[in-house]
């Protein structure tokens, strides 16, 4: 008796051989380094700022390409690389003189006219609804909640800005200078911001967050849920010490 079956025809040979190998890690290594090098780059928080948006102890990937001037080539690296202009609320990475970068919120851009009232940010005359914003205990602050201040009233403020705000402000408010941006923290009670030190030139913005790719549980100084974080992991189970060594669901959090 005849049996009806279909045969199946071997395919080619799918373990690659050792060159292909070589060829395929070579590539992968190169894309890395590419994107390493132009496109992406870690940056730990190492401070409260910007809690609680991004707390201590999160390692991020950021954007090197978003904000770089486009080059020549018929803007062929916009094509790659998609470039966008700097925007209010967008979360940015700059140079800074100590330290080296800071990581702060876009409030305010060129021509905007800037105030603080009562703590509440007012930008061309209407207050921003900023959900991101924390107000963690602190002692009161004229100068911090109120700005641009009157009088010289807060220590931390440097004085080559103080002399410069005074010139920049018009009827109240402060107004941002082409090409500057005017930045604060979310953590505002906590922040050395543009309050502080002035505004951020537009060329000293090198990138922009994209994901949280790690985050180590860290304390916080300012954060009053920080002393129930510091007791987990101190008992002897296996998970509430992985636990107290990182914040797990934090991995592959997009930052906005």
């Amino acid at each position: 008796m005849q049996t009806n079956r279909t045969e199946v025809a071997a395919g080619p040979h799918l373990v690659p051989t050792f060159p292909e190998a070589v060829a395929s890690m070579l590539r992968t290594v190169v894309v890395a380094l590419f994107l390493l090098s132009f496109v992406l780059q870690p940056f730990l928080i190492p401070s409260e700022s910007m809690e609680r948006t991004l707390l201590v102890g999160d390692f991020l990937l950021v954007n090197k390409q978003i904000f770089a001037p486009a080059g020549g080539a018929g803007n062929l690296d916009r094509m790659i690389l998609p470039y966008r202009e700097v925007r209010r609320g967008d979360i940015v990475v700059f140079h800074h003189v100590s330290p080296p970068y800071l990581i702060k919120r876009v409030l305010g851009l060129p021509g905007d006219h800037i105030r603080i009232e009562g703590a509440r940010v007012i930008v061309n005359g209407e207050a921003l609804t900023e959900s991101y914003t924390v107000f963690e205990p602190a002692a009161p602050n004229p100068f911090r909640d109120n700005f641009p201040a009157q009088s010289y009233t807060d220590p931390n403020v440097d004085p080559d800005w103080w002399r410069q705000m005074k010139s920049i402000t018009r009827d109240g408010s402060l107004v941002v200078p082409p090409d500057e941006y005017f930045v604060m923290g979310d953590n505002r009670n906590h922040s050395k911001d543009s309050r502080y030190w002035g505004l951020v030139p537009r060329d000293a913005i090198v990138a922009r967050p994209l994901v949280i790719y790690f985050s180590l549980r860290r304390p916080s100084t300012t954060d009053s849920e920080a002393a129930a974080d510091d007791r987990l992991g101190h008992g002897g189970g296996i998970v509430a010490k992985l636990n107290a060594f990182a914040r797990w669901d934090r991995i592959f959090k997009v930052v906005h």
